[in-house]
């Protein structure tokens, strides 16, 4: 079974009297261990599915099932337990908790699913080894370089070892040379863990790192499939 089934989602807002198609349509499928990049230039509803995909929203119409669960129906607990301990989040502007050192803040999704502190304390050291950041534990986000940060928001999303992990432009605020490293590291994740991962970009170059490209335009997805990156 597919880690991400979506069928003939469309999602709409109203913006006064406007009615703003930011779906129309969608269906895709995304396989366990794969490496997806959904594609399109800003505003083409690249951000808009990843949130939809993640439970973070609900389309208009159509369905959504994670990692074979049929996401209508389910409770805000529910789907708060389905993000917590199934689905990890990067986001382009970070999103660390300022006053949090890079341990914390990796530590923090493990305290939120009760796992004890010894088990925490192992798997937080752990994970910030396999990003390069066991020296700068115990440094605050404020006191990282960009990159830094955004590895830092990798391992966060990666220490409860979820099957998916969602990226929204997870190099828009990093320089090409640090943007590659991050999605080099994510590339290497993806392949000792097996994890899911799904990342959105605008960038032509970025799309070389994914093994499946999905383009999105206007809301609909262009050719209504994918395309295998032959190379990867």
């Amino acid at each position: 079974m597919p880690v991400v089934s979506v069928k003939e989602v469309s999602k709409e807002y109203k913006l006064g009297k406007t009615i703003v198609k930011a779906l129309q349509k969608v269906s895709l499928e995304v396989e366990k261990g794969d490496f997806v990049s959904i594609c399109g230039p800003s505003g083409s509803g690249k951000t808009t599915l990843l949130n939809i995909i993640g439970c973070l929203d609900k389309p208009t119409e159509g369905t959504v099932a994670i990692i074979d669960q049929a996401v209508a129906g389910l409770s805000d607990a529910q789907l708060s337990e389905l993000r917590n301990r199934s689905i990890g989040f990067i986001f382009q502007t970070f999103n660390l908790i300022p006053v949090l050192t890079a341990y914390e803040n990796v530590e923090y999704p493990l305290w939120i699913l009760g796992k004890g502190r010894k088990e925490r304390h192992k798997m937080v050291l752990k994970m910030l080894k396999e990003v390069g950041l066991l020296e700068h534990k115990d440094h605050k986000p404020d006191e990282l370089s960009g990159g830094q940060r955004q590895r830092v928001a990798v391992a966060r999303a990666l220490v409860t070892m979820p099957e998916l992990v969602l990226a929204d432009e997870p190099t828009a605020n990093l320089d090409s040379e640090t943007g590659g490293a991050v999605l080099e590291l994510m590339r290497k994740m993806n392949r000792e863990f097996s994890t899911t991962f799904i990342f959105s970009t605008h960038d032509p170059k970025i799309m070389n790192y994914a093994r499946r490209i999905y383009r999105l335009r206007d809301g609909r997805l262009i050719n209504g499939e994918s395309e295998k990156n032959n190379e990867k």
